[in-house]
């Protein structure tokens, strides 16, 4: 159970570097306007600073949650654990702000919460029981 809880973790923080890529690179482009529902250039070019840097969030939790993996891996069970369940467990927190502040984003606070959520219970049940 626990490598699945490692599994789901990594997953969740490829997630959040293509949400970083999204929102720090890409912020202007069709798919990422799309994707946030940036109406117009201009709205995406007046908010650009606030997603550069809500994109880098993002890549931060995801870098602490792969740490966490790795090492986890590499065998140092309790520094790994506690890495991948801050990493992921703040996504999940984020995913229910998000959830509970912004009905129009329900739905993107259920995909971006679903992995972190999966991680953070797999990984504590896994560590629980193994």
């Amino acid at each position: 159970m626990l490598i699945v809880g490692l599994i789901l973790a990594a997953l969740a923080a490829v997630l959040h570097v293509y949400i970083f890529w999204m929102e720090s690179v890409a912020w202007e482009g069709p798919a990422a306007r799309k994707t946030f529902g940036i109406g117009s250039a201009e709205e995406a070019r007046v908010t650009k600073s606030l997603a550069f840097n809500q994109g880098f969030y993002n890549l931060f939790l995801a870098i602490l949650a792969l740490a966490g993996v790795v090492v986890t891996a590499a065998g140092s069970t309790a520094v790994g654990l506690t890495l991948v369940l801050s990493g992921t467990g703040s996504m999940l927190a984020a995913a229910l702000v998000l959830l509970l502040s912004s009905k129009q984003h329900r739905a993107a606070a259920i995909k971006q919460g679903a992995l972190p959520l999966l991680a953070v219970l797999l990984t504590a049940l896994g560590a629980l029981l193994g």
